[in-house]
């Protein structure tokens, strides 16, 4: 296997692990938020809080990227996957509010994983191309 293809596959197997505990802790903040609040305040507090965590998570186990150097503009791109994954949970939850405004917590949750799966791609390419710059 080429060294381009291995540090693909590497990093493609970091951004996993990384995105799977993000979203657990999404998921979790969200949870523990929507509680207090209504759906898309909750929504876009559990992003800002796991997305900054989650650019830092992977700038160092994904792409081995370690001290302040770049920081500012690693974040500033992860800080765009953010506003992408915010757009889309939020359009989410907002079409499942429209079509069943009694929906569960168990039904915004799946709703927003699906969400995040899509963010998620968006996530790795930005990543990707701003931390390795």
């Amino acid at each position: 296997m080429e060294a381009g293809r291995a540090r693909l596959v590497r990093q493609l197997a970091s951004f996993t692990v990384v995105g799977t505990l993000g979203t657990a802790t999404y998921l979790l903040l969200y949870l523990g938020l929507r509680q207090l609040w209504p759906a898309l305040f909750a929504n876009a507090a559990a992003q800002l809080v796991s997305g900054v965590a989650n650019t830092a998570a992977n700038r160092r186990f994904t792409f081995g990227v370690t001290g302040r150097q770049g920081v500012l503009r690693h974040q500033l791109g992860g800080g765009f996957a953010l506003l992408v994954g915010l757009v889309l949970s939020s359009g989410v939850l907002a079409a499942l509010g429209a079509v069943d405004p009694q929906a569960t917590r168990g039904e915004e949750v799946a709703a927003l994983v699906g969400a995040n799966a899509v963010g998620t791609v968006v996530r790795f390419v930005v990543l990707r191309e701003v931390v390795r710059g």
